[in-house]
């Protein structure tokens, strides 16, 4: 069983930047499969970007591409999404997953495929 803790979430102005941290215990996350999604009100959870266990690959959606880096240091057992330039559509709460299994490609950006998750946290971009 794998507990994951999001944290850095807040409040930010247009164009400003966030860092936010995924915390895993339980075991280590270094033979999962990491992701982020969110999910704004009203809205279905949306996914935003993914990294390989050897980190050698990432995959993000159109929307957040150029701007959203997903990291990871396995050592550290965590999950980070740098977020820069940030938009008021990107007002969400950010999830974290975790995927016990293979996936490779636009599989990995399927909700289905991730076996953990958590709690979320809030990202508010104001205009």
């Amino acid at each position: 069983q794998v507990q994951l803790v999001e944290s850095g979430g807040g409040l930010v102005q247009v164009g400003g930047s966030l860092r936010l941290s995924c915390a895993a215990s339980g075991r280590t996350i270094s033979m999962y499969v990491m992701a982020w999604f969110r999910q704004a009100p009203g809205k279905e959870r949306q996914f935003v970007g993914s990294i390989t266990r050897s980190r050698d690959s990432t995959l993000y959606t159109d929307s957040v591409k150029g701007r959203f880096a997903i990291s990871r240091d396995n050592a550290k057992n965590t999950v980070y999404l740098q977020m820069n330039d940030l938009k008021p559509e990107d007002t969400a709460v950010y999830y974290c997953a975790a995927d016990r299994n293979y996936c490779s490609g636009s599989g990995c950006s399927r909700r289905t495929e991730y076996d953990y998750w958590g709690q979320g946290t809030q990202v508010t971009v104001s205009s």
